[in-house]
């Protein structure tokens, strides 16, 4: 197609996707990697949000936070997604797209407090914006925000990358012949139980029918042809 089909749309990055294959932290050429492809997205007149998760750093629900208090580790984590955010906003400041960091939790020497209208108005002024805290709420997870945030702003879409092509009917890694679905409605993720998205955040977009698209974000100008309209990943709407 010659026009994106997307105006807006808002990507789910997790933290490992910038800790990249080292496991822990951020590594530094991945989130250039990653800036360099949303800046060719950018120049194409695309309104760009990020939720950015922080399990690189820790996760509320990981083994290592198993004794702690669930609110104290998620509050950790939620701290995570703000490291995180920043990182990507230094890396997208470097190929010249100006991007502002909001947070859910209030740190103004390092973030905005997030205000849906002030986040709105970075976008129509071509600002790509990253989200970090989570929802500011133990017990939800990032997924749970991406769609909490995307629907603020009226998103067209939530784009998650993940590591594998799109939703599978098994774990791809472990069953090589498990197949791919090309559209799915929500309706049939909740029932089949598939781990797309937390099921919170599935039911938020069924309510409000913002489409899902599940792709590889390993595979470079994804990004670009998921907005430009081909046939990438796995669409998640209502049929």
């Amino acid at each position: 197609m010659d026009a994106p089909v997307y105006k807006r749309i808002l990507l789910k990055l997790s933290g490992e996707a910038l800790a990249a294959g080292q496991g822990f932290g951020v590594d530094n050429q991945r989130v250039h990697e990653i800036a360099g492809e949303l800046a060719e997205v950018h120049r194409l007149g695309i309104e760009i949000a990020i939720v950015v998760g922080g399990g690189n750093f820790f996760r509320g629900v990981a083994e290592q936070a198993k004794h702690m208090d669930r609110v104290s580790a998620d509050h950790m984590g939620m701290l995570a997604t703000v490291i995180n955010a920043l990182a990507l906003q230094d890396a997208l400041e470097k190929q010249d797209v100006f991007t502002r960091v909001m947070s859910a939790i209030e740190m103004n020497q390092v973030a905005e407090p997030f205000i849906r209208r002030r986040a709105i108005r970075h976008l129509e002024k071509g600002r790509v914006v990253v989200f970090g805290g989570g929802t500011g709420n133990p017990y939800f997870s990032t997924d749970t925000a991406a769609s909490l945030r995307a629907m603020e702003i009226k998103a067209d879409a939530i784009l998650k990358a993940t590591k594998v092509n799109g939703i599978y009917s098994d774990d791809p890694v472990v069953v090589k012949d498990a197949t791919m679905y090309e559209h799915i409605s929500y309706l049939e993720v909740l029932q089949r139980g598939l781990r797309v998205m937390d099921a919170t955040a599935i039911a938020m977009c069924r309510e409000n029918s913002l489409p899902i698209v599940i792709f590889n974000l390993n595979e470079r100008g994804n990004i670009r042809r998921v907005v430009m309209g081909e046939r990438v990943g796995s669409l998640v709407s209502q049929k």
